[in-house]
């Protein structure tokens, strides 16, 4: 699975923990958001991520977000827009300053808009050509929605050129 950003080709430091299977003591690692306690108990300080389902109110998150390092978000469907939401309220609201990933299934047409709600990588189950990633980060280039973007303004302030 390949991992992306900004439309390039990233090594993935992360270990995603499953299910049941234990915790290791040491080395970035990313669990389920039923787990984080538990991966918040964990001795030193090695990064630490959660991976939530769309379902979950991200302001939970709120108190362990200082330990957290990443944030996964998952795509369920192309239908389902709860993560642009989550991403969006992590960067607008509660000043997440991390990584945050786009999981599960992920489209090349819905990139530049995950970049504009402040998702900084994308995992996605699919092989796909990453050149069709990179064209879609690559072919807006106005918008008129506020962004967590830095962008310059256009006229009255109503449409940003992305960077």
């Amino acid at each position: 699975m390949p991992l992306l950003e900004n439309g390039h080709i990233k090594d993935d430091t992360w270990a995603t923990v499953t299910g049941d299977a234990p915790i290791p003591a040491t080395g970035a690692v990313i669990v389920p958001f039923a787990r984080l306690e538990e991966g918040l108990a964990r001795a030193g300080d090695a990064p630490l991520g959660v991976a939530i389902g769309p379902d979950v109110d991200v302001a939970l998150l709120r108190p362990a977000l200082p330990r957290l390092g990443l944030v996964a978000v998952t795509f369920t469907t192309f239908r389902d827009g709860r993560a642009f939401t989550q991403a969006r309220a992590l960067r607008e609201h509660l000043s997440f300053a991390g990584e945050i990933r786009a999981t599960g299934k992920p489209l090349p047409d819905q990139y530049e808009f995950m970049l504009r709600c402040g998702i900084t990588t994308v995992q996605t189950e699919r092989a796909e050509d990453i050149s069709v990633w990179r064209q879609a980060h690559e072919i807006i280039s106005v918008a008129y929605q506020p962004s967590v973007l830095h962008e310059r303004r256009q006229g009255l302030g109503l449409r940003r050129f992305l960077s």
